[in-house]
């Protein structure tokens, strides 16, 4: 049960410390659409996500008005389109006619955006995952509110490099076929390994296959509650800083949770999962970065940046499972660049590099995030720095991402604006060396020794 003091507590977070709800995500499987013929497949779909989540919008706002809880985001996630597509689809142009129905679909129920235009290949790719890929692009130009995920490796099966080297490829011509809109579309597309059935954020969100019919999954945000308790126990020990760190995520991921489960019942829907990640926005004072500095950083960046974000990636996640029995998605801090006033800070001022977020998503639980690169930025290398990441997630047994948007006709020195939650970037600096040779061996890299555990 959730006390009179819990409730006080969080309406101080909310009113003093930007607390919010990040999401509310809607899962929706769609193998019950599945058939051969291609406009069947289409109104299959639209009927049952406008069915599904009808409802979804309205409710999210009575639960803001009634708790004064700020939900920013509705949402709704669907099983990988290159799974229902595939027996209808026989082109990329065929998957693009499915793209522009979830678009409709997103629209009719008056989410923010709907993820699940997504591929699952990190073993190998079938003729319709080839073509789904191949469609993104396409896909992305073509609609607004759609967002799309690619799965290239796992601990347990290793690193589909042909995908990989694909992927490459792709980002490169979603950059150029949504130029004239900053290259937007590379900011709805997410490469992954280990990527997670049930994240409820964008752009990486799918309805996994052993997921029910439907399920409601929420994601929590805070680090402007994180960083003004932080402030309370300047110059203390480690010890304390980590107690008030997992206490702090105790209380925000209660609110969550309370969330959650109204929108649950009102709904009429399963509850999944809360995922604790702190996900920053571009308002002062919402951003991880500037929790890390409150640790003691001169910036993000310095010796000391990796540690102090292990110890708060961990305890975030210690004091999130005491508040929640259902924890799931990503849960720990995102580092989205464009999207994090501290970030863009440190990235303007020289002490923050893609190297050095590299290696700080070491010990987070998610990748190199909304970074924007020079346009004339090769395949290759957009390949090469994929498979680093997922490297690091294969190995680690963790997931890793990549989000990168090569802005054409920008260079470092740049800026671009993404607008809204997006925020924006200055162009980072990438390295130049090529890497053109390994991403052309084609084949795969296989599971680690320790993936073998039957």
């Amino acid at each position: 049960m959730i006390n009179i003091f819990e409730v006080y507590e969080t309406n101080k977070m909310i009113e003093q410390e930007q607390l919010d709800v990040r999401t509310i995500t809607m899962g929706i499987s769609l193998l019950d659409c599945i058939d051969s013929n291609l406009d069947t497949v289409n109104n299959k779909i639209y009927d049952k996500i406008t069915r599904a989540a009808k409802d979804l919008v309205s409710v999210g706002r009575d639960i803001e008005r009634e708790y004064g809880i700020p939900i920013v985001n509705k949402r709704i996630s669907v099983t990988p389109i290159a799974l229902v597509g595939g027996p209808a689809c026989h082109s990329p142009e065929d998957f693009v006619t499915i793209a522009k129905t979830l678009d409709e679909a997103a629209k009719a129920t008056e989410v923010n955006f709907l993820g699940g235009y997504s591929a699952l290949v990190s073993k190998g790719m079938t003729p319709a995952e080839e073509n789904l890929i191949r469609s993104i692009p396409m896909a992305l130009a073509s609609t607004e509110r759609v967002c799309s995920s690619v799965n290239i490796g796992s601990t347990k099966t290793g690193i589909n490099m042909d995908a990989v080297k694909l992927m490459g490829e792709i980002v490169k011509e979603t950059a150029v076929a949504t130029k004239d809109n900053s290259s937007m579309g590379c900011a709805k597309l997410v490469v992954f390994c280990n990527a997670p059935d049930d994240n409820p954020f964008m752009a990486g969100a799918f309805h996994g296959v052993t997921e029910g019919d439907t399920v409601i999954n929420v994601g929590v945000s805070g680090p402007g509650v994180v960083k003004r308790a932080l402030e309370s126990v300047r110059g203390e020990n480690f010890e304390v800083l980590c107690e008030t760190v997992k206490k702090t995520a105790f209380k925000v991921t209660r609110a969550g949770q309370l969330v959650a489960q109204e929108a649950s019942d009102r709904l009429g829907v399963p509850f999944g999962i809360v995922d604790l990640s702190l996900a920053p926005t571009p308002s002062v004072g919402d951003s991880v970065a500037e929790i890390l500095e409150e640790m003691g950083l001169e910036s993000v960046g310095a010796p000391g940046t990796t540690a102090a974000l292990a110890l708060l990636n961990d305890q975030v996640k210690k004091g999130g499972v005491m508040a929640s029995s259902f924890v799931g998605g990503l849960s720990g801090a995102f580092l989205p660049v464009s999207e994090d006033q501290g970030m863009i800070d440190a990235v303007n001022r020289g002490a923050l590099t893609i190297e050095k977020l590299e290696a700080m998503t070491c010990v987070c639980s998610v990748g190199l995030d909304m970074i924007a690169i020079p346009g004339t930025t090769s395949a290759a290398t957009i390949s090469g720095i994929i498979a680093d990441e997922a490297a690091i997630g294969m190995i680690n047994q963790k997931t890793t991402a990549v989000r990168l948007i090569p802005v054409i006709g920008k260079d470092v020195g740049d800026t671009v604006e993404f607008g809204g939650l997006l925020g924006y970037a200055p162009i980072q600096r990438v390295n130049t060396f090529s890497c053109e040779d390994f991403i052309n061996r084609g084949g795969r890299i296989p599971a680690p020794i320790h993936s073998f555990k039957n």
